[in-house]
């Protein structure tokens, strides 16, 4: 079974290499992945997946960071013009890109799932001639907007597995979900996901990060250290007032805003482990004669535990709530992403670690690696161990020569293989036919 197995993987790679090509070329933010999600679901339809979509699997009132209305419907109809599937895409307007496929055997056994995320970021791609996706003309079209973290192989490498699945289904109990989640940028996508229950029934769940400084050729069979993290949007409301004649009458909302970014920076680092806090992004004010009556800023704080990250969060809370008080301005708070802190199952590393051992190539360590990042994958992941699923979270390296977020990231397509393999050789060993 491993080596027909590992014959069907050398098969499929070629479309697998395609996909991650077109995906690269068009690549979408987190919630308007309208043609990638769409492309994706109309694939996993043509394979004879049951497939779901949009209010189906996601809970439109748990949606964080949701782009305004007027990025949803650009985005949509630029998806059209790019060769959205026309049957799937009506169904995720307003955000709702998530898909899932499934796949049941019909025989009793276990469900597995397994998460690939689709979203881009906003980053300009490299032009450079040495840049790979450039010089091989499949360069993002997209200005401002890249594939520059590996989500176009996720979504690939979950495309490969769902074809290989087609193939030895005869040698198959249970049932295999593929769950396509968008948004995972800023810890947006998987909230609604989990919320709508797409987990709670699985009796395994996985999951793979490419690159994350791992070199090609090597898998971690487990992220661990993720942090914790919450993204907070905060908007101060006060009241304009003439800067020469009347700044008494007025209430700054800047002034406030400094005043908490200060504050927020002082909170104390917790004893127990790591924290962070970080204010990416403020806008204020509307002329320098005039006592600023709004202001915003984007911020997020994460802790190495979901305790830790709960106290840095309550305290940036006070913080901005205690500037809020002393200028006298009104205060708005909205979560925009959350995500957990690790959490693996030794049990499920050790099974993929001796799976993976006979993928040739890959040199496999059942150890953790440390990213220091933080992904919503954990939101899944704590929801189906909740339910009394074992979830894993594995790196799967890959060579780059620029780090993940930046202009010239790509990733070494020798290494889709190797994760293609990875999970196809979980799927055979977890749901084979006992």
């Amino acid at each position: 079974m491993r080596q027909k197995i590992l014959s069907l993987v050398s098969e499929v790679m070629p479309t697998v290499i395609a996909i991650r090509r077109d995906l690269h070329m068009y690549p979408e933010l987190g919630h308007m992945e309208f043609r990638t999600a769409s492309r994706v679901a109309r694939r996993l339809k043509d394979l004879g997946f049951d497939v779901k979509v949009g209010r189906e699997v996601m809970d439109p009132d748990a949606l964080l960071g949701l782009p305004s209305a007027e990025e949803l419907e650009a985005a949509y109809r630029r998806a059209e013009a790019e060769g959205a599937d026309p049957e799937f895409l009506p169904l995720m307007r307003g955000g709702l890109t998530g898909v899932v496929g499934e796949w049941r055997t019909g025989r009793p056994g276990p469900t597995l799932a397994m998460r690939f995320d689709m979203d881009c970021i906003p980053v300009t791609e490299s032009t450079d001639p040495d840049h790979l996706p450039f010089t091989e003309g499949f360069a993002s079209r997209h200005p401002g907007e890249m594939h520059a973290c590996g989500h176009d192989g996720h979504t690939a490498i979950g495309l490969g597995v769902a074809e290989i699945i087609t193939q030895i289904a005869d040698e198959l109990c249970g049932t295999i979900r593929l769950i396509f989640q968008p948004a995972e940028e800023g810890c947006r996508g998987a909230n609604p996901l989990a919320e709508a229950g797409v987990v709670d029934d699985v009796d395994y769940l996985l999951a793979v990060h490419l690159g994350c400084g791992v070199p090609s050729g090597h898998l971690y069979t487990r992220i661990d250290g993720l942090l914790a993290s919450s993204k907070l949007d905060v908007t101060f409301k006060g009241t304009p007032a003439h800067a020469g004649a009347a700044p008494h009458l007025g209430h700054n909302a800047v002034l406030a805003m400094a005043q908490a970014i200060q504050g927020l920076y002082a909170i104390p680092r917790h004893g127990n482990g790591a924290s962070r806090i970080n204010v990416g992004v403020v806008r204020g004010g509307t002329g320098r004669n005039v006592i600023p009556a709004d202001a915003y800023m984007q911020l997020e704080v994460r802790g190495a535990t979901d305790d830790i990250l709960g106290y840095m969060e309550d305290r940036a809370r006070k913080v901005l709530e205690g500037a809020a008080i002393a200028q006298e301005v009104e205060l708005s708070i909205s979560v925009q992403g959350r995500g957990l802190s690790s959490n693996n199952s030794p049990e499920l590393a050790a099974l993929i670690a001796e799976e993976a051992s006979h993928v040739p190539g890959l040199t496999v360590h059942n150890a953790g690696h440390v990213t220091g990042g933080s992904d919503d994958f954990t939101i899944l992941a704590a929801r189906a161990a909740q339910h009394g699923a074992q979830t894993l979270y594995m790196d799967q390296g890959t060579d780059h020569k620029a780090g993940h977020h930046t202009p010239r990231f790509d990733i070494n397509e020798a290494d889709l293989q190797h994760s293609l393999a990875v999970f196809a050789l979980a799927v055979a060993r977890i749901c084979a036919v006992k």
